[in-house]
């Protein structure tokens, strides 16, 4: 299992330096990748987890990170595909992917936002749908001499976009959901599954095998779906309900148990420390957090 961690993105943790010096580090101490989140707003009395208030955009925190790194790939989970045109976004990601070397993972999700569909004029449904078209528009986009889509959703007349991303046929396309109807898709149309901050143990331990098994219904080998996971970390009393939780020897078994359930990839997003990514968190205690995780946790430590 690769274990990778969550960018500086929440929070007043989230900024130009914090970004630079975390990124570098992460990428010194041998993480995979590191990963980012998409928030746009939060409504006026929506009740939203702290995280949320103040977030970075996804995409350009990893150009930032790109910018600044030579070897870490760059992971976000996700962006909702309600609030952006799928040309758009394949412009965008196909960007970050030529100016980092090939080293984008691009996660997508349907949103779950009143607030941000309203602000973006847009509806998620019906979401099975409207994601597999969206997915028919990047593929083309990256892949065709020249591109062309008519569907009920999107329509991309004869075109052609470039450059390409650097990654042949394309970033890789991770779906998020839970639902056994976007576990499925995630395993029959995409390269695998990336869970959410809310998902239990047993949630992501059933989900890994619903994706699994429609990645092998679909002719796919069921052993290349990648399963990556945002593990929320919980250092110092140990919760039973919290696999990293407790001390740093307690946290490295949950994180097997995550392995031994068919994770292929783990991240560490320390954004969901109310030290680190709470709006109101100082800096300076946020950083120094965040360093005693990453060091503590690193791969090989």
């Amino acid at each position: 299992m690769l274990i990778s961690c969550g960018a500086p993105v929440a929070g007043a943790w989230g900024g130009p330096v914090e970004l630079t010096q975390f990124a570098r580090r992460a990428e010194d101490l041998g993480y995979h990748g590191l990963w980012a989140f998409q928030r746009l707003l939060v409504g006026e009395g929506q009740r939203l987890e702290p995280v949320y208030h103040r977030v970075l955009d996804p995409l350009l925190a990893l150009s930032w990170a790109a910018a600044h790194t030579t070897s870490i790939r760059l992971g976000v989970a996700v962006i909702n595909i309600p609030y952006v045109s799928p040309a758009y976004l394949a412009k965008q990601a196909a960007t970050l992917d030529v100016l980092s070397g090939g080293r984008l993972d691009l996660g997508l999700g349907t949103g779950w936002s009143e607030p941000e569909f309203a602000a973006t004029g847009s509806d998620p449904h019906p979401r099975g749908e409207r994601m597999n078209e969206y997915l028919e528009v990047l593929r083309t986009l990256w892949n065709d001499e020249v591109a062309s889509f008519d569907g009920r959703h999107y329509r991309v007349p004869p075109s052609v976009m470039a450059p390409r991303p650097v990654q042949p046929g394309g970033p890789p396309v991770l779906l998020g959901g839970t639902a056994d109807a976007a576990l499925r898709r995630a395993g029959r149309v995409a390269a695998g599954w990336v869970s959410s901050s809310r998902a239990s143990f047993e949630q992501i331990a059933q989900g890994t095998q619903i994706v699994r098994r429609a990645a092998e219904e679909a002719g796919h080998d069921p052993d290349l779906v990648r399963v990556v996971v945002r593990g929320v970390v919980r250092p110092g009393e140990r919760d039973d309900a919290v696999p990293l939780s407790g001390s740093w020897e307690q946290i490295r078994a949950g994180a097997e148990l995550y392995e031994r359930a068919g994770v292929t990839e783990l991240f560490y997003d320390l954004n969901w420390d109310p030290v680190v990514g709470a709006p109101g968190a100082e800096p300076r205690v946020a950083a120094e957090r965040a360093e005693e995780i990453l060091t503590a946790l690193a791969p090989g430590a």
